[in-house]
């Protein structure tokens, strides 16, 4: 056997505390044995599987083992909670992007936590990033906007969550005249999540057919971002779920309601057989279909 199971622990508490020290204090064992350990199963494939840094990181090689370690810790936990001996206290590490999170897929999480007893870690991360997280074995699902499936991994269609361009009433009579023209939202400060937030330039690219020139204010978190947006501090795609009452009553604006931006989104999970991660799927499809838009062909 390659693998001792002590040692794919050993590399999962190595990852997830960060040092040595810190998976010696999960683990029980002394820094010393989480190294050998971690030496045994380099020298058993022949590969550096960590990166000794501060936190530790995986190599590609550890990518590909810690997949399996994870994987194989399901299938115990599974194993045992079957037999009626699991501690009721297992982790289900899933990556999420922020917007899903703060508009639907906490509840799903929320009902899969009171029907099974498990306990989550989340990953926020952009949906066109959380394959990363699944490929390097961080993660064993991710709401994805990326279609095709990571290796050992299947993918289904989720649906697709609509954003709306919106301002204040104040906003547009400031920057875009009176009446507005949304045409000169190209020029006017507009509210992006982060430096890899692509919603508002695509607009802009696909409606106004030009490139995004006005200051940008960086709001890195969903409810924070919908908030400025409200505050008047700029224009911003911002999902449909968290503005509609607002359009609703004349707080926000929509400057172009014939141009929505739309993310496809999609589940990615282990292609493993676990009854909780199946719930999980099951739960998340449930959600996904009830609160976004269907997904449309091709």
């Amino acid at each position: 056997m390659p693998f001792q199971y002590d040692h794919l622990r050993t590399l999962t508490a190595l990852v997830d505390e960060g040092t040595f020290e810190a998976a010696a204090r999960h683990l029980h064992v002394t820094p010393s044995a989480v190294s050998q350990r971690v030496r045994a199963m380099e020298q058993a494939v022949g590969k550096v599987l960590v990166r000794r840094t501060t936190p530790v990181t995986t190599t590609p090689a550890g990518d590909v083992v810690l997949r399996h370690a994870r994987q194989v810790l399901v299938l115990d936990e599974d194993a045992l909670t079957e037999l009626g001996t699991g501690d009721g206290n297992r982790l289900l590490p899933v990556a999420v992007n922020a917007d899903s999170l703060s508009t639907w897929f906490l509840e799903a999480l929320a009902t899969v936590a009171e029907e099974l007893g498990e306990v989550f870690e989340v990953h926020r991360e952009d949906e066109e990033y959380t394959t990363s997280l699944l490929r390097s074995g961080t993660v064993m699902a991710a709401v994805t906007s990326t279609p095709e499936a990571v290796q050992g991994c299947t993918v289904e269609g989720l649906g697709t969550m609509r954003y709306l361009v919106v301002c204040t009433p104040g906003f547009a009579r400031r920057h875009l005249g009176d009446p507005a023209d949304p045409a000169l939202l190209a020029q006017a400060p507009m509210v992006t999540f982060d430096r890899r937030d692509d919603l508002q330039d695509r607009f802009v690219r696909q409606a106004l057919g030009e490139e995004p020139r006005g200051p940008r204010h960086y709001i890195p978190a969903s409810q924070d971002f919908a908030r400025a947006v409200h505050l008047g501090m700029g224009w911003g795609a911002v999902p449909e779920r968290q503005c509609h009452e607002a359009l609703a009553t004349g707080e926000l604006v929509a400057m172009a309601p014939d141009h929505p931006v739309d993310v496809r989104l999609y589940w990615q999970r282990w292609n493993l057989r676990s009854p909780a991660l199946d719930l999980l799927t099951d739960v998340v499809r449930r959600h996904a279909a009830a609160r976004l838009h269907p997904l449309a062909p091709g």
